[in-house]
């Protein structure tokens, strides 16, 4: 029998954001509370009452685009009916003291991601992610030079209450808006100052220790091992143009990144047959998470170099990527408080239970 890993009580700076930090305690999670809420999936194929399901068309606004083009539709976008941003009410933006307004002009879309009402993103096939993404970078690029105006489309998806989703058929959305979000601007500011000063970009840096650095740090005074890198240790799933990584300083305790192998700052620049390796490494990414946390309730999204004039010039700097943060637990007083992000388990432990899952 061995014996248990010393509890983990650090501070871990984020390498990319390193203004953003996370609390890793490991000690936290043998406290008393209550079994974590597991969603309950509805598995229906059909539901004559969904907006979203195949046939109830009439529904829903018509579409913007599908796929296929004709006859029945596997993928989907829609307006969303209760928009966050509009370009029906074009206002001026206003400035009244300290106190600044910009007119919410943008659009907001919905991707009915597969006709399947109940269908999982690890349920569905490596060739229809494929094209759903495919189909979303075509949208995108439309919102772009639909209107010069917009600085950035966001895309995420919500799954279960928790996340946000108000409707339980898979979809995914596609917010334009006129400003860059602050968490991706960051990324932005302090990828840059990265490359300035080391000439490389910070997420390959990331993807060439996560593939080839290996450590032991040993304590001063006693010689006792403090930590052991290994390599792969923050590798969760791997495919011939794209990865699935553990952040070390990871904000939520299941949270993975997915980035490409090769330096590319723009997802809509990204090669259609590369979405065939970036649609099979997310598969699987999820068919773990679904085993090791299933029923669990998360956000995904993607961040891309923004089309804003302001970041012309970070195409070598920034690296697009999705990440995706499983929501298993409710951010505390102290998170809120402090802005400190609290782990009660350590993502070298979360990815290798993560890897430990086998797979077909």
């Amino acid at each position: 029998m061995t014996d248990a890993p010393p509890p983990i009580r650090e501070i871990r700076i984020n390498p990319i954001v390193p203004t953003e930090s996370v609390l890793v305690a490991t000690a936290r999670g043998m406290r008393p509370r209550e079994a974590e809420e597991r969603v309950a999936r509805d598995t229906r194929n059909q539901v004559d009452t969904c907006p979203f399901c195949r046939g109830n068309e009439a529904r829903t606004p018509p579409s913007l685009r599908t796929y296929p083009e004709v006859g029945p539709w596997d993928i989907r976008i829609v307006e969303n009916l209760y928009p966050v941003l509009g370009d029906d009410r074009p206002q001026s933006n206003l400035a009244f003291g300290l106190q600044q307004v910009i007119d919410g002009y943008g659009r907001h879309e919905v991707v009915i991601d597969h006709p399947h009402h109940g269908i999982s993103v690890h349920e569905m096939s490596p060739g229809h992610l494929a094209q759903l993404f495919r189909l979303v970078q075509t949208r995108m690029g439309e919102l772009y030079a639909a209107d010069p105006r917009l600085s950035y489309v966001l895309l995420f998806k919500n799954f279960g209450r928790a996340a946000g989703a108000s409707i339980a058929h898979t979809h995914s959305q596609l917010i334009a808006m006129p400003v860059v979000p602050e968490n991706l601007h960051n990324e932005l500011h302090h990828s840059r100052a990265y490359f300035l000063r080391h000439s490389q970009c910070v997420f390959c840096s990331l993807i060439d220790e996560a593939l080839t650095f290996e450590a032991t740090i040993y304590d001063r005074q006693s010689g006792a091992v403090r930590r052991r890198i290994d390599v792969g240790q923050y590798l969760v799933e791997r495919g011939e143009r794209f990865v699935a990584i553990k952040p070390f300083a990871s904000r939520f305790e299941w949270e993975v990144h997915i980035l490409p192998l090769e330096h590319q700052a723009d997802f809509l620049q990204t090669p259609s047959e590369a979405l065939a390796d970036f649609a099979a490494v997310l598969k699987r990414t999820m068919a773990r998470l679904d085993w090791v946390i299933g029923g669990a309730q998360y956000n995904y999204f993607l961040h891309s170099q923004p089309r804003s004039n302001a970041f012309w010039d970070h195409a070598t700097s920034f690296h697009w990527h999705l990440e995706i943060c499983p929501r298993t637990s409710i951010p505390t007083g102290f998170e809120l408080g402090s802005g400190l992000f609290v782990s009660t388990l350590s993502p070298e432990d979360a990815a290798a239970r993560l890897r430990a899952v086998m797979l077909d």
